[in-house]
């Protein structure tokens, strides 16, 4: 069975009753998917897949802009998510659950997420809820410098 077929099944045909009259309403049903930002301070991406994790879309700053300094800026992060959008648009994705990752131990994600996020929306799709993902170090391995630490 092709993704196609899957789509089309999960699409309903709805009768709705008014005081009066019978109407038939044709409504597409709300297919979900997660979008994956992450944003470091030089590159954007941004994964799309449905919610048995499954990729849809994956598209990242060196598709959209030929200029290794312009990956991480907003504005290229706004075309990223939107060719993104676009690409889940066609497999019938309606609404995401958006999950906004940074580097490691980064104090805040890059520049694009909240670009990205914004893009997303004006491209239609329907944002159901925003999650920051960045991984926290605990501890870790043991620092450089000795026990009585590095002396200047």
């Amino acid at each position: 069975m092709s993704e196609k077929e899957i789509i089309e099944e999960k699409t309903e045909n709805v009768e709705e009753k008014t005081s009066d009259k019978e109407v038939k309403i044709k409504r597409d049903k709300e297919i979900e998917g997660v979008a994956y930002i992450y944003t470091s301070f030089n590159n954007t991406m941004v994964h799309i897949t449905d919610l048995s994790g499954q990729t849809i879309a994956r598209v990242t700053g060196g598709q959209v802009t030929k200029h290794d300094r312009l990956k991480a800026n907003p504005t290229v992060a706004m075309f990223v998510a939107k060719k993104a959008a676009e690409q889940a648009k066609d497999m019938g994705i309606t609404s995401l659950y958006v999950r906004i990752r940074a580097k490691t131990d980064s104090p805040a994600p890059g520049p694009g997420a909240h670009a990205a996020v914004k893009s997303m929306t004006k491209e239609g799709m329907r944002i159901i809820s925003i999650i920051d993902t960045t991984k926290v170090p605990r501890g870790g391995p043991k620092k450089k410098g000795g026990k009585r630490g590095r002396r200047v």
